[in-house]
């Protein structure tokens, strides 16, 4: 039997005092803050009352440091997977609003249905998709957690909803440490429900792709 739903979480706040991009960029840990919203997802999910039976992140330390209170309340390692990795991008390291008044900059932002500035959403769904798919049909009962970032978990909901991929990137439903659960019916996924059970009540959100 494969799992019973999986949720794309996103890591909690990120200590940025610059405010720059940090995409892919080492050292962006969570703020203590940070670690609470961590904290509140896994209980949230932990109040379902299902196990988890796969627990996977991101690579990049926000991530890994976002899913360790699902490892202390379930008793599962995670696992480290690549697929669902931040994006890379072109403004990555740069505080944005001084990178866009750069007239030099413009070149990245002709085509944003792609986007021009960093990986291809497409691309950036496939990947996605696969450790979604991957996890699900290997996970024997229970859920499965995959702690992720902003673009990953927004774009694949817009996938799984049939929407276009092109969005204003300010206008995303993806507050940190939310939860968005997905399930499998007749080989497509379904997205069957959204929470934000962490307070981010004066909570700095710069930073992501």
């Amino acid at each position: 039997m494969p799992a019973d739903r999986l949720h794309l979480v996103r890591h909690g706040e990120v200590r940025n005092p610059d405010g720059i991009l940090y995409g892919r960029l080492p050292g962006f840990a969570l703020t203590a803050e940070g670690r609470r919203m961590a904290r509140d997802a896994a209980n949230a999910v932990h109040a379902d009352g299902r196990p988890v039976g796969a627990l996977l992140c991101s690579p990049l330390q926000r991530a890994r440091e976002s899913s360790e209170p699902f490892e202390e309340l379930f008793g599962v390692e995670p696992l480290v997977d690549e697929r669902v990795i931040e994006p890379t991008n072109v403004f990555e390291g740069r505080v944005m609003r001084r990178a866009l008044r750069n007239p030099l900059n413009w070149r990245h932002l002709v085509r944003p249905s792609v986007p021009s500035w960093g990986e291809p959403y497409a691309k950036v769904v496939h990947r996605v998709e696969a450790a979604m798919t991957d996890a699900w049909n290997r996970t024997a009962g229970g859920d499965v957690v995959i702690v992720s970032h902003q673009l990953p978990i927004w774009i694949t909901h817009l996938a799984v909803a049939g929407a276009s991929l092109r969005h204003d990137p300010r206008a995303r439903r993806c507050a940190l440490s939310s939860i968005t659960s997905f399930e499998r019916h007749d080989d497509r996924w379904v997205e069957v429900d959204y929470r934000e059970p962490a307070s981010t009540v004066g909570a700095i959100d710069v930073g992501a792709v």
